[in-house]
């Protein structure tokens, strides 16, 4: 996990550090370099959260992989629903102020001036917790999770293992977000595949990566319903 670019949620439940990029205040010259100790979580209060950190050979066999793609496009309505995500734009370090990416990270951590991530509880009953757009891939584990509905908070932050590609994951994604009436911008930075997008005050990023083993590791992060 490249915390270079991340504050963390405790034991690894993560929101990349390029979601901080402009959710500070415009006036102050310093609002993007928020760090780590402003929103760290105590990672004592996990508990037993997470499930295995790698997929069985049973869960990554092809029929299970099969499974899943087949019930991920009945989750858009059919296969022929089911479109590839937007191609992908090359980023440096810094996220652009004007993408999708740095909207959603603001909409989610920072909505109305609140510090949500401040404010996140540890439980898997957040995956289940999910605005029913964005559900966990279908077969996904979940690894961690974690969420807040505190005053004008409504984060959620999913971290899942999937025995399906990253194209396929980003193209479930973003066919649910084109549905249910989100934008959808890919970026790809430092190894990263990153899927993102608003609606209104609403927002959602997929940060998806190779996990090992032909599975793919994602973090979804959603804010608003």
């Amino acid at each position: 996990m490249r915390e270079s670019r991340r504050f963390r949620y405790g034991l690894g439940l993560v929101i990349p550090m390029a979601m901080l990029a402009g959710c500070g205040n415009e006036d102050d010259p310093d609002a993007g370099e928020m760090d780590d100790s402003a929103v760290m979580v105590d990672p004592e209060v996990v508990g037993g959260n997470s499930s295995s950190l790698a997929l069985s050979a049973e869960q990554r066999a092809p029929q299970q992989i099969a499974a899943a793609r087949q019930e991920a496009a009945a989750l858009v309505g059919g296969a022929d629903r089911l479109s590839p995500a937007p191609p992908a734009q090359e980023y440096g370090a810094r996220i652009p102020e004007d993408s999708a990416l740095t909207a959603a990270a603001r909409s989610a951590v920072k909505p109305g001036g609140a510090n949500c991530a401040e404010k996140v509880a540890y439980s898997s009953a957040w995956a289940a917790r999910l605005p029913a757009a964005f559900p966990v891939y279908p077969r996904g584990a979940t690894q961690e999770a974690a969420g807040t509905d505190e005053g004008a908070c409504s984060l959620r932050v999913v971290s899942f293992l999937t025995p399906v590609s990253i194209d396929d994951v980003l193209a479930f994604y973003a066919s649910r977000a084109r549905a249910n009436g989100y934008g959808a911008e890919q970026i790809r930075q430092d190894g990263d595949s990153i899927l993102s997008g608003n609606k209104g005050a609403a927002s959602y990023v997929v940060y998806a990566r190779p996990a090992g083993e032909g599975t793919t590791e994602v973090d979804l992060v959603t804010s608003g319903s």
